[in-house]
């Protein structure tokens, strides 16, 4: 029999090859003014070429304002942005895959933005640790200003005017980066949210600026074969071990409040999922998202193995499978599952020292390796 992560699965009216989505990884290789390149292009079809079903672009700026989160970090702001985006779904959806594009708002975790010198955010909390080297950044992260209900709502336009934009563009979807520490993150956890109207204190209202993002590209775009994906994680980029202060109570009325979502993808940030996502209550991350929303549900961390993906999605725990750094190495990565071929290690030289794309091709040159 086929590996369970083979079996075809149908997402609202669209059916997929296969079960296997790229995970979104930042690549900063697009053009000074956030427009993306042919060589992005090539580097996103690769995937679909490889035989993945869903293709998860690097998260996308949103808005000219404060949303930009790394200098040549691809936006979809400008008329110049959405056609060379379009040139991307073409190129992902011939070789066979469903483009989705990831919607991403940096917040108080920007190190390099083309329109503004200031970070913003929920309130005026100096994020931890230090700017991330290998994204172009030094030293410790700025104190943002604290948001007003005015950035708010340009933060939601900019979402929405996005989504739109997306769709023009031709992707099949778009995925709300609500993960890793970004902005939507960042007001879904307390020690950066120390807000006190509508958007701060409790959980429920804590997760509300998600949500409102969410119900608000569904209004402006009501067809339901058009996905609205929501990314979620516990660790962030700068907080690794992080995790919600009330377990499974509060996962479960984060996934609840976000039901309006076409799917959830669960990222393991800092730790595989075996490694992560058992909760306090017994149940999987995963597999409470998928009982508590009755949507499906994408799993991230370390899912290469082949017995581990096969029993995430055969015991229920999720309905698909990201792959991050091993589709990294491994962009034919459903070829070789269905051969029994054993993937190629990740090398971490790929990403140092900087993600882009020149530097994966310096690596590729250098070892003859067919990794992307």
């Amino acid at each position: 029999m086929a590996h369970p992560a083979l079996q075809p699965f149908t997402l609202e009216a669209t059916t997929l090859p296969n079960r296997l989505a790229v995970a979104p990884m930042t690549r900063i290789s697009a053009e000074d003014d956030g427009t993306p390149t042919t060589e992005m292009a090539d580097y996103y079809a690769a995937y679909a070429e490889g035989g993945f079903g869903i293709v998860i672009t690097e998260g996308v700026y949103t808005d000219a304002f404060y949303s930009q989160g790394y200098f040549n970090q691809p936006g979809i702001v400008t008329d110049r942005h959405t056609k060379a985006w379009g040139e991307i779904s073409d190129a992902v959806r011939q070789a066979g895959a469903q483009p989705v594009m990831q919607l991403m708002h940096a917040g108080a975790l920007s190190q390099g933005n083309r329109y503004r010198r200031c970070t913003a955010g929920p309130s005026a909390v100096r994020p931890l640790r230090a700017m991330m080297e290998a994204y172009g950044g030094s030293g410790p992260w700025p104190v943002p200003k604290a948001m007003s209900l005015n950035d708010i709502e340009r933060v939601v336009a900019g979402f929405v005017d996005s989504a739109v934009a997306a769709r023009a563009a031709g992707f099949t979807g778009v995925e709300v980066h609500s993960a890793n520490g970004y902005l939507l993150d960042q007001f879904l956890t307390p020690y950066t949210n120390t807000r006190t109207d509508e958007f701060g204190g409790s959980v429920t209202h804590r997760v509300r600026l998600t949500a409102t993002v969410v119900e608000a590209i569904r209004a402006a775009v009501p067809d339901p074969g058009f996905w609205v994906g929501v990314r979620l994680s516990q660790g962030k980029v700068n907080d690794h071990t992080y995790r919600w202060e009330h377990g499974a109570e509060e996962a479960a009325l984060i996934f609840a409040t976000l039901n309006a979502a076409t799917y959830l993808h669960i990222a393991g940030e800092g730790s595989g999922w075996e490694e992560g996502a058992l909760l306090d209550n017994g149940e999987t991350i995963t597999a409470l998202a998928r009982r508590v929303t009755q949507k499906p549900v994408i799993a991230n961390g370390d899912l290469a193995d082949a017995d581990l993906a096969a029993r995430v999605v055969r015991d229920g725990h999720a309905d698909l499978i990201s792959l991050g750094r091993s589709a990294l190495a491994n962009p034919d990565y459903p070829t070789k599952l269905a051969r029994g071929t054993a993937p190629t290690a990740f090398d971490p030289a790929m990403l140092t020292p900087k993600v882009t794309l020149a530097n994966a091709a310096r690596w590729k040159t250098r070892t003859g390796t067919c990794a992307v």
